[in-house]
């Protein structure tokens, strides 16, 4: 009993001591925590203190004036940084214009300025080892890289890839935005002022675009050619565009006045007189009244039909009033290199562009130009690539009636194909023909001069412009396979007709033509039932 009674009267002390040992940890504690300045205790004013706000308001004032100055400072470095990268262009832009276009290149990234130098001189280096300025001597004919050409809207391709379009509109956003920003770099190149003229100069835009061809050339870049109209009829501007894997580096601005250069195209044939009128219909529209600059020779091998194909030319040229024209008449077999280099050393006129053309092929006047504008004597000669029509009969077969010719000619994978193996078609001046050696007359027939001409430019210093051609068409005609050939050469001749027919696609529906129709009827049926 007097245990419990101590305890009691000692439990309130011990309570009193618990009490004031937990203030005294509180006070401990707000002391430890109270906030620090930079470099000592802020002591804020006392509530009731009357400068109160005016201690909040120094406090205020000293922040935001550390702000300020750090602000000041980050806008005199960012000024600074950009003077030293006006400083890099403006000498970059020096170096490019001064430093000699061959060197090897040495990064050495301890003298920074030197690496910059060395690299601008070897992308200029580029270009030099391209075919932008001449042509290279190549073994083969399949070492020819060749170009593929766009305009505004399409891209008309060799290499079609999964797509299988010879022609289309780019939707691969790497290529559609890398035309797009040669074209807008062309124009502003085009508008940048020479500081010679004082004439008001011609704001160019990109509707002034006529075409353009590209070609990459995996180890050195992509070599760009763009035609824009000029200030008059026939007159245009062409802007070389090269891109050494870096920066688009403009390589030739120059002017090309087209008014006085003529073509002559040069036709080799026997009999094919029904075909021959209708070559003549298609050169007398766009020819002779569109473009107006041309000369056709006919060279004739034999007298079999041989009246009817002069009555033909001579009405055109009465109806047309039209006189430039040579009809050449030999007696002998036919050979087509025979026939080209005849009708070729035939002319006494001025150096002239000299088209080589067959009785089955469809120009346009646009065609025409693209002959002139990718050939100069001395540098270039133009193999364009043209598309090859399929069968119109099993084309339009489901149709009520075949279109007509002009209907008919659309790229389109259904309609054709780009004859990527054929190098008949071809536009040269003359002089580059007879100073390589014309044709090799040894070769009777069809076949074979084409290649050997084509592998004599390839083998020279001369650039080989081969790029499909939206403007230039190879009409079908039924290929015979005679019956004189080996089993070996018949099928292969069977295989090209195939080839020349009609699409896979097309083909597959000929083949599975019957099991189509069973399938049809049998639905027709079923349909009845129910």
């Amino acid at each position: 009993m007097m245990f419990r009674r101590g305890f009691i009267l000692f439990l309130p002390r011990l309570v009193g001591l618990l009490v004031v040992a937990c203030c005294s940890m509180s006070i401990v504690y707000m002391l430890a925590c109270t906030p620090k300045g930079d470099n000592q205790q802020l002591a804020l004013p006392r509530v009731h203190s009357p400068t109160v706000k005016e201690g909040y308001e120094a406090i205020l004032q000293e922040r935001e004036e550390q702000h300020r100055n750090y602000i000041i400072s980050l806008k005199k470095q960012i000024a600074q940084l950009k003077a030293e990268l006006q400083g890099r262009t403006e000498q970059l832009k020096n170096m490019q214009n001064q430093y000699p276009d061959s060197l090897d290149i040495q990064l050495d990234h301890s003298k920074p300025e030197k690496a910059q130098a060395n690299l601008l001189a070897f992308l200029r280096s580029q270009v030099d080892k391209a075919e932008v300025h001449s042509g290279v001597k190549l073994s083969t004919e399949y070492a020819a890289v060749p170009f593929e050409s766009f305009t505004l809207q399409k891209v008309y391709q060799l290499e079609t890839g999964l797509t299988r379009h010879p022609e289309e509109k780019p939707v691969r956003k790497d290529k559609r935005d890398e035309l797009i920003e040669v074209i807008e770099l062309a124009v502003g190149s085009l508008n940048k002022p020479d500081g010679v003229s004082k004439a008001k100069p011609r704001v160019y835009t990109a509707s002034d675009f006529v075409e353009g061809i590209y070609r990459t050339e995996k180890n050195k870049g992509t070599l760009y050619e763009l035609t824009f109209k000029g200030d008059a009829k026939h007159q245009f501007k062409k802007i070389v565009l090269f891109r050494p894997f870096g920066p688009v580096m403009k390589v030739k601005n120059e002017n090309l006045n087209m008014a006085d250069t003529l073509i002559n195209v040069i036709v080799p044939l026997a009999k094919r007189a029904s075909k021959f009128r209708q070559f003549m219909q298609n050169f007398r529209e766009m020819g002779i009244q569109q473009d107006g600059r041309i000369h056709l020779t006919v060279v004739y091998f034999g007298k079999d039909q041989m009246n009817e194909v002069k009555s033909i030319l001579e009405n055109t040229s009465k109806s047309a009033n039209f006189k430039n024209f040579t009809f050449i008449q030999l007696n002998e077999e036919f050979s087509r290199g025979k026939g080209l280099d005849v009708g070729a050393r035939f002319w006494k006129g001025n150096n002239v562009v000299l088209f080589f053309c067959d009785v089955d092929i469809y120009f346009t006047a646009e065609f025409l130009n693209s002959c002139r504008l990718n050939t100069q004597p001395g540098k270039k000669v133009f193999y364009p690539v043209l598309f090859s029509q399929y069968n119109p009969s099993i084309i339009y077969g489901h149709h009520d009636s075949i279109p007509s010719l002009e209907q008919q000619l659309i790229i389109k994978k259904e309609t054709g194909f780009w004859r990527d193996f054929g190098f008949g078609m071809t536009c040269q001046y003359r002089s580059d023909f007879l100073n390589i050696g014309g044709f090799d007359l040894d070769i009777k027939g069809w076949g074979g001069e084409d290649v050997h001409l084509y592998r004599k430019y390839l083998h020279s210093n001369l650039m080989v412009i081969r790029t499909p051609v939206r403007g230039l068409f190879h009409l079908w005609h039924e290929k015979q396979c005679l019956d004189e050939l080996t089993p070996e050469q018949y099928k292969m001749c069977m295989q090209s007709k195939a080839m020349n027919e009609a699409s896979h696609g097309q083909l597959g529906m000929l083949v599975f033509k019957q099991e189509i129709e069973t399938h049809l009827h049998r639905q027709k049926l079923s349909s009845k039932k129910t």
